[in-house]
């Protein structure tokens, strides 16, 4: 019954949407559809206002790092957007997905004047993946400090960071100071029994 919801959802997203829809994908009972960063605005405003469709809500949005996806060589652009959308209305939600055309400078227009609760969430993708966001209000990092360096969910940020920050009782103040963690591998211990389960 699901499926025949979203299938209907799909259709009227090909009429709407027509060439501005780069693919739609339904699986597991969720609809993901793509359109062209180019395209973000239009795309997001006729998901809004379209009578057929009123996704008059952004419930969430993230970052995605396509690099090293599923452990094979990914073709394609490594930086995404993901927002996901909420239709009171129709009781339909979908998973509206947008990449950045430049890798090394990711870019994609801020949707914060098409639905307004995106902000704090447009501020977290650009603190942790460095994606931002063109015409947002108030761009700044919101999770990390302001001195961070780096963007600690992309795929080739080390795991330990850059730096170090922690309170010195001496100075009265926090510091920031190298990294001096010694990476290391953890192998868990194994106890088999001879006899385990029988």
């Amino acid at each position: 019954m699901a499926s025949n919801k979203m299938e209907a959802l799909g259709s009227v997203l090909e009429r709407v949407l027509g060439d501005k829809l780069v693919s739609s994908t339904l699986a597991l009972d969720e609809l993901t559809i793509v359109c062209k960063a180019a395209d973000l605005i239009d795309v997001a405003t006729k998901l809004r206002d379209h009578a057929e469709l009123s996704f008059e809500q952004c419930i969430d949005a993230c970052g995605v790092d396509y690099s090293d996806y599923r452990d094979e060589v990914w073709d394609g652009p490594r930086f995404a957007v993901v927002y996901h959308l909420l239709s009171i209305k129709h009781n339909w939600r979908l998973r509206l997905r947008t990449f950045a055309e430049d890798d090394g400078f990711p870019v994609v227009d801020s949707v914060v004047n098409v639905w307004n609760a995106v902000n704090w969430f447009e501020r977290e993708t650009f603190d942790l993946f460095g994606i931002v966001f063109q015409g947002h209000p108030d761009l700044r990092r919101i999770l990390t400090d302001y001195g961070f360096v780096g963007h600690p969910f992309r795929k080739d940020f080390p795991l330990s960071g850059h730096v170090e920050m922690r309170y010195d009782p001496t100075q009265q103040r926090v510091i920031y100071q190298p990294v001096t963690i010694e990476p290391r591998e953890i192998t868990p211990r194994i106890i088999r029994e001879e006899n385990y389960g029988g």
